[in-house]
């Protein structure tokens, strides 16, 4: 089986800027994948192109072994996606907006109110099935547009930013909701601001920017690569830093004080802590406390995109417009997504 995802030094270019820069990215049938980036990096430019609202400039790109825009039907009735935007026709009842789409994949009219039924049951809102749009609360609309995006019952399922602006209690329902849909074998591609989120439900994810991958790595790799913070707390000042450094081995990366305590810098904080503790012992310092901060997700990804040339600069009328310059929003209402 070839995998959900596969583009080859993919580019897209608006005039003189290149949104997506050769980007080459995999991702499997089955996988939960999230693409991290800060804005502008490219994200929803990658995720129009594979649905064919933006049209690529170079390199190739398949969903399924279906080139995105030579094989567009076949490719598009693999996806459900689940935008950013509020993008829905605001004159219909919301069942019947779930129908419209339906219909625009082929699927009969008596299947196709069956599907909505049953996806506005799963996501919670099927009570609210017979009123509009603009009667939707912002959570019920985010619900919505999730349910949209699973009326063709997907084989791959796009979240573009699922859970932006909504309480925690709405994010946490469509954490469950999303996770059983992976469990059921529906492969997921995520993007997201939500350090938290990436972490909690992905099992990869690539991190972009100014439309580079910069890497690809699960959750667990990326925090390994950055170091742990052992504060210890002694019973009396200790010398300098420069003075403790001899005694703490190879293992210290950097070793600060401040006042009675010491923050030393280590790759693993868990695992050298206890050698630590008996170094400084032999030192001769009484040891009052200890405190181990591991390093976060997020301070992973800010060192990883910092470390990249973020001189360009680009709107977001050039990130949502394909190269005719009408807007994804546009063609979406009219049924394109």
């Amino acid at each position: 089986m070839p995998p959900a995802i596969e583009t080859t030094d993919l580019v897209k270019e608006y005039g003189d800027l290149r949104a997506l820069q050769e980007l080459s990215l995999t991702v499997e049938e089955g996988e939960f994948f999230g693409l991290l980036g800060p804005n502008g990096a490219g994200k929803t430019t990658f995720i129009n192109t594979l649905v064919g609202l933006v049209r690529k400039t170079g390199g190739e790109a398949r969903v399924f072994g279906y080139d995105v825009e030579s094989e567009y039907r076949q490719a598009r009735d693999a996806i459900g996606l689940a935008p950013q935007e509020f993008n829905v026709d605001r004159f219909f009842p919301v069942r019947e907006v779930l129908m419209h789409k339906a219909g625009y994949h082929g699927i009969p009219e008596d299947e196709a109110a069956e599907r909505a039924d049953e996806v506005l049951k799963r996501v919670g809102i099927y009570d609210k099935r017979n009123e509009r749009f603009d009667w939707l609360s912002g959570g019920m609309k985010r619900r919505l547009l999730l349910a949209r995006a699973l009326v063709t019952d997907p084989d791959l399922l796009i979240l573009d930013e699922p859970t932006a602006g909504v309480d925690v209690q709405l994010r946490h329902d469509l954490w469950d909701l999303v996770t059983d849909l992976n469990d059921e074998g529906t492969t997921i591609l995520l993007t997201t601001h939500y350090i938290e989120e990436a972490e909690r439900l992905c099992d990869r994810v690539a991190i972009m920017n100014e439309g580079r991958k910069v890497t690809v790595a699960t959750p667990d790799d990326l925090k390994r690569r950055g170091s742990d913070t052992v504060d210890v707390r002694l019973e009396s000042a200790p010398p300098a830093a420069g003075a403790l450094e001899p005694a703490l081995g190879p293992y210290a990366r950097d070793v600060t004080t401040r006042g009675d305590h010491v923050e030393v810098r280590v790759d693993d904080g868990g695992s050298t802590a206890p050698r630590l503790l008996n170094d400084l012992e032999a030192a001769g310092h009484e040891i009052a406390d200890l405190e181990i901060s591991r390093t976060s997700l997020e301070e992973i990804f800010v060192d990883l995109t910092a470390q990249e040339d973020r001189t360009v600069t680009r709107s977001s009328a050039s990130e949502d417009a394909d190269e005719t310059g009408e807007e994804p929003t546009k063609r979406a209402q009219e049924g394109v997504v």
